[in-house]
């Protein structure tokens, strides 16, 4: 791992998997809610998946600034400048400070409005407010655990973020269990409990990264002991490059927010069925993030150290090991559909309209893989407003299509996730061109 411009399937495997298995089991605490919240029922479902969408919206600007944070100190430690990689990341964590204690009050007296008007069903709105209530509590926590993330990604020590997840995990599915039902002496709160038990998990995975960090840091070789002074101009540098990531990834999920709303006019089962699918996809989709950022994070190494030539090697060598790892498991989910949607709810005939919408999300995500690592090289290269640019092409096209396939043609819910194609063979294009055209040579980070 010392030498950032050699790359080779172990040293991309051994980056990927910490990270790939950091990612399933963060997710499945959404999941977890899912799963408990499926046996309330189909209001008790919609809510979990129109309140998760909505949070996750909040949450992608986190992520957005995280990931240009992870460029920057990817690329300090391609340079050798190690010095300035934890002053980089504690910048980071007081703007995400600032920015959780923003989008919180705005969630409070905004939502009502915004949601109001948006949820058809008075019940979904309800109880997704509810959610929301104590959901969004998780933002403090959530945000910065982005950063220490973006710091061990960048740094390429990712193991510890496998131990991490563990821990959120456990918690939650514990709290979830009391809270929903009422179990261990505690209420049963319902959807409420699923969301102040996320909220917990997340307070527990932050202060596991800082008792963690402030254990076994190096704080002499990373700049720890001289991190902590307020610097505007360091701030304002990462800005620069996490602006555009920021504000294309909220995009980017409030466009899948529409997506949800979409199907919520097509009535309460098809919601259900596209939360379930969701939650099946994002498993999925997890496997594809964690090579795309481990691509990223390499390129951007890299780069730092003078050896640009690797680009489309890193590149190739990731799509290969992805997709010996997607292949198969898309196989057994499409042969076994019915043991897999068990797993999300009992009810024979939730099972049954899911399958085709399972079919169709599962051919969707081979188009996808390729798509998450050439935008994820992009961004690697330090290029954040091109990536920018490309993404809202590729969501202004998306937003076209689910506007006409699903508002005005109101077709069967599993025709709405070939939208989930488009989008991916817009991305593809339109990244693909950009790498060969070399125009991102010489980007100064």
């Amino acid at each position: 791992m010392n030498n950032p411009s050699t790359v080779s399937y172990r040293k991309i495997w051994l980056m990927s998997y910490p990270l790939m298995i950091s990612l399933i089991i963060e997710h499945m605490i959404g999941l977890t809610d899912a799963v408990f919240l499926g046996r309330v029922g189909d209001v008790a479902l919609g809510a979990c998946a129109l309140g998760g969408v909505y949070y996750m919206a909040m949450f992608m600007l986190a992520f957005g600034f995280g990931f240009g944070a992870q460029i920057i100190i990817a690329r300090r430690n391609g340079e050798r400048r190690y010095n300035r990689i934890a002053p980089t990341m504690i910048q980071g964590c007081y703007f995400m400070l600032a920015l959780a204690l923003l989008l919180f009050f705005a969630s409070r007296y905004l939502s009502p409005s915004i949601l109001g008007h948006a949820i058809e069903s008075p019940q979904v709105f309800g109880a997704t407010m509810e959610y929301l209530h104590w959901r969004t509590y998780g933002v403090f926590f959530s945000f910065l655990c982005v950063m220490f993330r973006s710091y061990y990604v960048g740094i390429t020590q990712t193991k510890i973020l496998t131990v991490n997840s563990i821990v959120m995990l456990l918690s939650n599915v514990v709290l979830n269990y009391c809270l929903i039902f009422g179990k261990g002496g505690f209420p049963a709160m319902g959807v409420a409990g699923a969301a102040i038990a996320s909220s917990v998990a997340e307070a527990v995975s932050l202060a596991f990264f800082i008792i963690y960090t402030g254990i076994t840091a190096d704080k002499r070789k990373y700049g720890f002991r001289k991190a902590f002074t307020f610097r505007p101009q360091l701030l304002k540098g990462m800005l620069s490059i996490s602006g555009w990531t920021m504000v294309q990834s909220f995009i980017s999920v409030s466009v899948w927010f529409i997506f949800f709303l979409a199907i919520e006019h097509l009535g309460e089962r098809p919601l259900a069925v596209t939360n379930i699918v969701r939650n099946m996809a994002a498993m999925l989709i997890m496997v594809m993030s964690a090579f795309a950022t481990t691509a990223g994070a390499l390129i951007s190494n890299q780069i730092g150290a003078g050896e640009q030539r690797f680009l489309f090697k890193t590149c190739g060598m990731t799509l290969n090991l992805t997709y010996a790892l997607l292949i198969p498991l898309l196989i057994i989910l499409c042969l076994f559909p019915e043991p897999i949607l068990r797993i999300f709810t009992d009810n024979p005939s939730l099972i049954a309209a899911s399958i085709p919408s399972v079919y169709v999300m599962a051919t969707s995500t081979l188009i996808s893989a390729p798509a998450f690592i050439l935008f994820n090289a992009v961004s690697g290269t330090g290029n954040t407003r091109a990536g920018f640019v490309m993404e809202m092409i590729t969501l202004a096209v998306y937003t076209v299509a689910v506007y006409y396939g699903v508002i005005v043609l109101k077709p069967d819910v599993a025709l709405c996730w070939f939208s989930e194609h488009i989008y991916g063979l817009v991305l593809i294009s339109l990244t693909w061109w950009y790498l060969k055209s070399g125009r991102w040579r010489g980007k100064k980070v």
